[in-house]
């Protein structure tokens, strides 16, 4: 039988002629399930698995390997290994003679010849049979093949590179992190033992390997005992298999990784990003109370659009909340305002009307409230803006056209915004639309470039590309200075607050209906920084609103980034007028404002009610108007409100009810009506409305 043998492996030298590949090449088609990510300064920032058949770490030099590991699997798999060419004799004709009397065959496949099938697909065995006579020679042939080509150091290290261990862990990176959480160098004995021992039955059940473990470190001698290595054993089968991720910037890495093995640079800061998860993290801790569990930040470099920090999410959710769409609450406002600027329908001295306001829809009436339900009066555009209130943003809208600021925004990069402006209404003025945190910031960045807008980038580019201008330079300035200014906002959110920052920056902060969403969006000289809190899973929070919820991670991290160089206000652009200005009534202190060249004006007066057009003011032409069936009958009214209404009268339905230069209180009663105002002689304004419910 050893003679049959030996003139058979003869042969197979001569006749092996396939090419094997080199060690060089073999190492360098290795690739790692994993990618990583590096920051802008080339420092790892994350891991991210790409590779989905296997779990597989970075190639491991022999010498990058516990002394235990080799000397344990070359007992368990190849004791000659140093001695034969590929094929060890002795033990083929073992096996040869053992398989005539055992119902289950003994292998006697070298390391060599098990490194020939790991490399060659064609020799796998198929179908739980085993190899066929035909595959077992070429693997005879390619053992061969290899130890003439390789070095006994370069076999061993490519098959403990390219072995199953157990489930999809191949290698013996990813099978020392994967069981043990360490690196190939560190691993014991008992635990190089229990690698061995997997090598013959990768799924071999716990107490089994570590049995099989046990004998093989006796025949080492080592000093582990059998219930040390037990206990690893079942220790180890009971971790979960995967790596440690590193956890910085997971959701960044899946929008810039997308092959498995190597590196890919990123425009993160590595430090940065660290602290912008950091601050994140403290927010949602101290928020947890009022039901904040998730959050999102993301910091830009005004001048190239790189991201320098992008925190999908500091709260454990695998939900990216820099690419998801929320609600955008008032944020979308100073682009309402910088439009009506730029069309010079408004100047920031322009006084606008702050009281109720019910706007008839195809789906009834529209009524907009504050934030902190109550209602101005008369107040300039400045502080209309820097104070976020919602009546003037509204009317500023009808002022403007829904239809041109829906452009505006698809010019601004909203492509979120996918429904007609019709289907938003003129809640658009006050953020019902859904946007994500990157469309905000890119948005706010533009406004910091005097209008022009381009692109974000997590990736390097040589050069940046250069950006267009969709925003009228003047206008966007004045919305900065408006947003910069702590007085200006102080009606709502009063002087100190985490919006006032101690070096200039513009803010403007947002809350969503229900308070599902609170942001917090501003910009220096050089960053715009934009942050989220809430909750993914769309639960309300409990009284947070922007300066309490968003706005201290937006200044730490501003903060941050300021600490050595303050940010500094920008230059006025051409053709921008700055100009002393006063309001007759005094509503607002007399202050120096910016306008665009032509509109500037030294004294704001609010025009009397003789200089305005007899108008209803309440009820909306074509409402529909509800009796509550809970209210007794007698104490249900309908308050009738008119403007420039000296010497008029309301009529109701060919009825003279009285002065309509007071309010009226009527009892509703079922049907439809007609209201107007009348001087005795002629008609002035009307509206029709429609009472349901009751008797009718």
């Amino acid at each position: 039988m050893k003679f049959l043998l030996a003139a058979l492996l003869m042969t197979a030298g001569a006749l092996a002629q396939a090419a094997v590949p080199s060690p060089e090449q073999v190492q360098a088609a290795w690739r790692a399930s994993d990618a990583v990510l590096l920051d802008r300064h080339g420092e790892p920032l994350q891991s991210l698995r790409i590779g989905v058949q296997a779990r597989r770490q970075p190639w491991t030099a022999l010498s990058a390997m516990s002394p235990a590991l080799p000397l344990a699997v070359l007992q368990a798999e190849d004791q000659r290994f140093m001695q034969h060419g590929g094929v060890d004799l002795r033990a083929m004709g073992q096996a040869a003679w053992e398989n005539l009397f055992r119902k289950r065959p003994r292998g006697a496949s070298t390391i060599t010849m098990q490194l020939a099938g790991l490399l060659d697909p064609a020799l796998q065995p198929s179908g739980g049979t085993g190899r066929s006579l035909g595959q077992k020679w070429d693997q005879v042939r390619a053992a061969r093949a290899l130890e003439a080509g390789w070095s006994k150091t370069q076999i061993l290290e490519a098959y403990l590179n390219l072995a199953s261990f157990r489930g999809e862990l191949q290698g013996v990176g990813a099978a020392a992190q994967g069981l043990f959480g360490k690196a190939p160098s560190g691993l014991t004995v008992g635990e190089a033992a229990i690698l061995a021992a997997l090598l013959r039955g990768p799924s071999a059940a716990p107490r089994l390997v570590a049995r099989r473990a046990c004998a093989l470190a006796a025949e080492l001698k080592a000093a582990a005992s059998c219930g040390e290595i037990e206990a690893d054993a079942l220790l180890a089968f009971q971790r979960p298999p995967a790596m440690p991720p590193l956890p910085a910037a997971q959701h960044a890495a899946r929008q810039v990784l997308r092959a498995p093995g190597g590196s890919q640079r990123s425009t993160l800061d590595a430090r940065l990003q660290r602290h912008a998860q950091a601050a994140l993290r403290q927010q949602i801790m101290s928020l947890r109370e009022r039901n904040v569990n998730d959050g999102a930040v993301l910091v830009v470099d005004n001048a190239s659009g790189e991201i320098l920090a992008y925190v999908g999410n500091a709260g454990g959710s695998e939900v990216d909340g820099v690419a998801a769409l929320r609600q955008a609450g008032s944020t979308l406002k100073p682009f309402l305002y910088q439009l009506a600027i730029e069309r010079r329908q408004l100047t920031a001295a322009s006084l606008m009307d702050d009281s109720p306001v019910d706007i008839a829809t195809g789906a009834g009436l529209y009524i907009p409230q504050n934030y902190d339900r109550d209602f101005k009066g008369f107040v300039s555009t400045r502080t209309s803006l820097a104070s976020s209130l919602n009546v003037p943003a509204v009317r500023t809208l009808m002022l403007v056209g829904l239809e041109r600021f829906h452009e505006r925004l698809h010019a601004l990069g909203f492509d979120s915004l996918t429904e007609s402006a019709d289907y938003y209404g003129y809640s658009l003025a006050l953020g019902s639309a859904e946007v994500s945190l990157l469309e905000l910031a890119n948005a706010y960045r533009t406004l910091a470039n005097g209008g022009v807008h381009g692109a974000l980038t997590l990736r390097p580019v040589p050069a940046p590309v250069p950006g267009r201008q969709v925003l009228e330079p003047r206008a966007a300035f004045v919305i900065g200075d408006i947003l910069s200014d702590r007085a200006a906002r102080s009606l709502t959110f009063g002087l100190k607050n985490e919006l006032a920052a101690t070096y200039w920056a513009a803010v403007k902060t947002g809350t969503s209906k229900d308070m599902r969403d609170n942001w917090c969006v501003g910009y220096t000289s050089r960053y715009t920084v934009a942050a989220w809190v809430g909750n993914f899973n769309g639960q309300p929070m409990w009284d947070v609103s922007g300066v309490t919820g968003a706005a201290p991670v937006w200044r730490e991290i501003m903060d941050y980034l300021h600490q050595q160089a303050p940010g500094r206000p920008p230059a006025a652009p051409a053709g921008l007028v700055q100009r002393q200005t006063r309001f007759q009534p005094a509503l607002e202190p007399e202050r120096s404002e910016w306008f665009l060249q032509g509109t500037e004006t030294a004294v704001v007066a609010l025009a009397s009610g003789q200089g305005r057009a007899p108008r209803i003011m309440y009820p909306a032409d074509t409402s529909i108007l509800a009796i509550d069936p809970d209210i007794p009958a007698s104490r249900q009214r309908v308050i009738f409100e008119a403007q420039a209404a000296q010497g008029l009268q309301w009529q109701l339905d060919g009825e003279v009810l009285g002065s309509a230069e007071r309010t009226f209180s009527w009892q509703p009663r079922p049907g439809k009506h007609e209201l107007v105002l009348t001087d005795g002689r002629a008609i002035l304004a009307r509206a029709s409305f429609q009472v349901r419910g009751g008797a009718q």
